[in-house]
């Protein structure tokens, strides 16, 4: 994860195999840390998960889906990012009165 976020910091877009493993390793954290089966995260092409406790979806498109790009999440997730703005800027795709992940991000290491 430190080469994803090295390279974003420096203005450079990570090697594919180093962003799918960040991607990967901070939605698998998101899972852990708030486990649940309400909204779905989406971050194409790397990687879905289904998390936040609460109703939970078993066929066709959830109700409650968070839809971004590998580079938003990785700056939402580390708080490179925020959650309003990348809502306001449009990064983030939300439908759903559950997906809010306001309050599960940024995703610290000792939370």
């Amino acid at each position: 994860m430190a080469a994803a976020l090295a390279a974003l910091d420096e203005g450079r877009t990570p090697e594919r195999s180093v962003l799918r493993e960040a991607v990967r390793a901070l939605l698998t954290t998101l899972a852990d840390r708030a486990p649940g089966r309400s909204v779905e995260v989406r971050v194409p092409p790397y990687g879905a998960i289904q998390c936040i406790p609460g109703p939970r979806h078993t066929r066709g498109t959830p109700p409650n889906v968070v839809e971004l790009d590998p580079t938003t999440w990785l700056e939402l997730a580390t708080g490179r990012l925020s959650w309003a703005d990348a809502v306001a800027e449009g990064r983030v795709r939300v439908s759903g009165v559950r997906a809010d992940l306001s309050a599960h991000l940024p995703l610290r290491p000792n939370d």
